[in-house]
């Protein structure tokens, strides 16, 4: 992947483990500070090249796009799905969320769940929430032993390995708040009636976790960020700039794959509608 100042700036390289209390989720870096209105603008270029990328994308059916969403609790990968590919053919783009796996799921591998949900040629799939969870969640609830959680770094790096070599792009947010805007979004979800739907007691025994989380998140940052599949930290206390690096660098994306609309096998000349 060819990367822009932009994207050096948020990718996690190989091997590197990020120290996320270092991490400013506040940063606004590349918009200056009181222009939210100039950001705000670029966002709208941003949304409408993403909506002409994704044009050419589906037409040539050569492609196609992996993309995975992490974040904590009110991290905000709903609104990060809803204002980035809110023009976007939804024939084109595919969202699916993994929450608590089913005893189905549970009696499977922890992959087999997810691979069925792979784009196909000249798709977007975005993953809100992944296979990740297998290793996070699993890791920091005890809900397997080390034993197990501690292999699933080789077997999801294989995986999206062969991800790649068949043809998909991968690339993966952790969308970084604070502990402090995650209780600001929890009691805006408290006091809100319209918002009450949003919150999940269980949030509350996560945000006790949140140093155990982060660890977590270090981890799999530094071991699962490659090449193929690189990991991105998101600066994502403030919404509007956070949709903003997410579209850049989606944009970014699609462009490093100089996709063409496909010429016709007929001769248009030859084409005579009456």
């Amino acid at each position: 992947m060819d990367l822009s100042e932009f994207a050096t700036r948020y990718i996690v390289k190989p091997g590197a483990k990020p120290d996320l209390s270092k991490i400013d989720a506040d940063e606004i870096k590349w918009v200056p500070p009181r222009h939210r209105h100039r950001g705000e603008r670029i966002f709208e270029r941003l949304r409408d090249e993403i909506q002409a990328l994704q044009k050419v994308l589906y037409a040539e059916n050569k492609h196609r796009i992996l993309i995975i969403l992490q974040a904590m609790d009110t991290g905000g990968k709903d609104g990060c799905v809803k204002h980035v590919f809110s023009r976007v053919d939804p024939q084109g783009i595919f969202v699916k969320s993994f929450k608590k796996p089913s005893s189905d799921d549970l009696s499977h591998d922890f992959l087999w769940r997810v691979h069925p949900h792979v784009p196909g040629n000249g798709e977007i799939v975005v993953f809100n929430r992944s296979h990740y969870e297998d290793i996070i969640a699993v890791r920091v609830k005890k809900l397997r032993g080390e034993d197990v959680w501690k292999k699933r770094y080789q077997h999801i790096i294989d995986f999206e390995k062969m991800l790649s070599d068949e043809g998909t792009t991968i690339i993966k947010f952790y969308l970084h708040i604070s502990l402090e805007e995650q209780k600001t979004r929890l009691l805006s979800r408290l006091q809100l009636p319209e918002k009450h739907w949003k919150l999940n007691p269980e949030d509350l025994k996560d945000r006790a976790l949140w140093s155990e989380f982060m660890n977590a998140y270090e981890d799999v940052l530094a071991k699962t960020s490659t090449p193929n599949a690189p990991w991105f930290v998101v600066p994502a206390n403030r919404k509007w700039y956070r949709n903003l690096v997410v579209a850049q660098l989606v944009v970014e994306t699609l462009r490093n794959l100089h996709m063409e609309f496909p010429k016709p096998k007929w001769d248009p000349k030859q084409i005579n509608v009456v």
